[in-house]
């Protein structure tokens, strides 16, 4: 038995993961566990977890990786900074000690850290580093379902690669192109989304889901001043707009005069127009690019298959242009395509091209629906709600999926804790928050009642797969949440000539198919499409929902409120829970009432979370 400890950490989303003969075995991220929402620290607990999954001592295993080089990272700082001087002495200053006290002998820190979990590991021999790019690049190959296939990577920025292609055959993976820092797609879309008043590295998806609300009618202007893309999908940044090579911000005045608009202060300004249509702007070049890059590599290699990993994956409205333009025959995309990924891709890399072993394509794929997180006992959940003072009643299976599907049915707002907890950002019905997607108050009422975040946000439907093609305008498997697609034409309600004229959140308001909650402003939907085979429980869900109300869709969306990552123990499903206005709570085969609650156990949620 030869075993691998992944790792990524240090600058969002840490996160570790363990293989056993090249099998992935254990994967999750430090987020979940300490409840800080993209947490970049050392990995302590997302380590004792895989080490404790796998039922291995630290001092037991044969390597450990890292998911990038820090001391090209540290190079390409530099040689920024000498770049640019003297522009950037403010953000040298703060970078430069961190980086000289703790960042770039890295080894000898991530061994003192490793050192916590076991007095028997005693040498830094066994611990390797992977490239950044190609780890991310591994995290999405090596599980995919195929033997050959192109891998497209973007991101904000690893060593000094932004975006890269690799062509990935058996056990092998090369890079051969590459777009280095400061020109980087991640980075551009990172801009925007700081200019719309959402965090950085948290709140992209914001700017995504926001780009429907408005029309690209600053697209000419970004690619006339911001940047320049070549036919074949590469592209050069003007930097004198930008303020994030060497600042402490993502953009400057020049970007800022450019618009005509400051940057959003989230507290003092509301979405407006303007922004909505900023999204909606950038959201089109993104998918331009992403579209160029696709066809000039199929026609490049001439390989049907396409894997995306790197933070840009994330943007299932861009792969889902992918997919609609049919480039390739086929598209798999790593469900922790962002840095949490890195630490499976590091591992991956390792057994696969440097130790050169025997690769097993499984016709799925090789991330067991991403279900590679915690999991708990029924007597380990009903021991942990007795010590909170939690009301609950035990039932059989079939009963427990009869009532679920029932309380659906009737509008009721479901929290669902089962099995293990999912790797990456989306919820797959592990931890999830679950609705009926015919109501046209669900959404609205999961986005300010129990979410408590902002009203414009989509939810996405999970669907059985034998009826996607029924109600998507789609027939590939989306398992991991990540490929967007139209509501099918025969269930869609046309808006009229007066509900056209209407402009940004005032759109929200109109039915525009069967499925509204999940339908949107676009008549897109963010697909999850679910089988037996990965997620028995939540599929026989599903369909119970469907014998009931002759719809197999139900809403999913991830069981946590905004700023706060998604529950990782009955604790904290309980919590979330009792400081929510959701109705049940569905943790193994017990179920709560919150009429049946004690009151006293009522928190308020809207300030333990400092909102993202």
């Amino acid at each position: 038995m030869r075993t691998i400890l992944g790792i990524s950490a240090f600058y969002h989303d840490s996160a570790a993961c363990i293989l056993i003969d090249g099998k992935i075995i254990a994967a999750a991220q430090e987020e979940r566990f300490t409840r800080k929402k993209h947490d970049p620290s050392y990995p302590l607990n997302a380590v004792n977890f895989v080490l404790s999954y796998a039922k291995l001592k630290l001092s037991e295993v044969d390597q450990i990786v890292f998911f990038e080089k820090p001391f090209l990272k540290f190079e390409r700082l530099l040689e920024t900074y000498v770049a640019f001087a003297p522009r950037g002495f403010k953000s040298f200053c703060k970078a430069m000690p961190l980086w000289l006290r703790e960042k770039l002998f890295q080894k000898n820190f991530l061994f003192n850290k490793l050192k916590i979990h076991d007095q028997n590991y005693k040498s830094d021999k066994n611990i390797f580093f992977s490239d950044h790019h190609l780890s991310h690049a591994a995290s999405a190959f090596f599980p995919s379902p195929y033997e050959e296939a192109i891998v497209l990577t973007a991101d904000g920025v690893g060593e000094w690669a932004t975006t890269t292609v690799a062509v990935g055959k058996g056990n092998s993976l090369e890079i051969k192109k590459e777009i280095h820092f400061p020109h980087s797609l991640g980075l551009l879309y990172s801009a925007f989304t700081y200019y719309t008043g959402f965090k950085v590295n948290s709140g992209e998806y914001k700017l995504m889901g926001l780009a429907p609300y408005g029309d690209p009618i600053y697209e000419k202007k970004i690619k006339n001043n911001l940047i320049d893309i070549k036919e074949d999908g590469s592209f050069h940044l003007d930097q004198s707009y930008f303020n994030y090579a060497t600042g402490l911000t993502m953009t400057n005045k020049k970007f800022d005069d450019l618009f005509d608009h400051k940057v959003r202060d989230p507290k003092q300004e509301k979405l407006t127009q303007f922004h909505m249509d900023i999204a909606a702007s950038i959201q089109k070049v993104t998918e331009e690019i992403m579209i160029k890059l696709a066809k000039s590599i199929r026609r490049e290699y001439g390989i049907k298959n396409l894997c995306l990993a790197g933070g840009v994956a994330l943007n299932c409205v861009a792969n889902g242009k992918i997919l609609n333009e049919k480039i390739f025959d086929n598209i798999w995309v790593q469900p922790a395509a962002g840095d949490a990924g890195g630490s499976l891709g590091a591992a991956l890399a390792l057994w696969n091209i440097e130790q050169k072993n025997k690769r097993i394509v499984d016709s799925n794929d090789n991330m067991k629906g991403s279900y590679l997180g915690t999991e708990f006992t029924q007597n380990e959940i009903e021991k942990e709600l007795n010590s909170l003072g939690a009301n609950f009643e035990t039932l059989n299976y079939e009963n427990l999926i009869n009532n679920t599907a029932e309380y659906l049915s009737n509008e009721k707002a479901i929290g669902w804790f089962q099995g293990r907890m999912e790797f990456g950002p989306r919820a797959l019905g592990g931890r999830s928050i679950l609705g009926d997607p015919r109501s046209d108050k669900m959404q609205k009422n999961l986005n300010l009642k129990v979410k408590y975040r902002e009203s414009f946000r989509p939810f996405a439907p999970s669907v059985l797969r034998e009826d996607l093609s029924k109600w998507f305008d789609m027939d590939v498997d989306s398992p991991y949440m990540l490929l967007v697609a139209d509501i099918h034409y025969d269930k869609k309600i046309e808006m009229t000539d007066e509900q056209k004229k209407l402009f940004g959140i005032d759109k929200l308001n109109i039915k525009r198919s069967e499925i509204p909650a999940v339908t949107h402003v676009d008549y897109s939907a963010r697909i999850q499409s679910v089988t037996k085979e990965t997620n028995n429980r939540y599929y026989d869900l599903i369909s119970k929902f469907k014998e009931k109300t002759g719809c197999p869709v139900i809403v999913n969306t991830s069981f946590n409120v905004r700023g706060e990552p998604i529950v990782n123990t009955p604790t904290d499903a309980f919590n979330c829970f009792m400081g929510t206005e959701l109705d049940f709570l569905v943790i193994g085969n017990c179920i709560l009432d919150k009429k049946e609650q004690n009151l006293s156990l009522k928190k308020d949620y809207t300030k333990e979370f400092e909102l993202d």
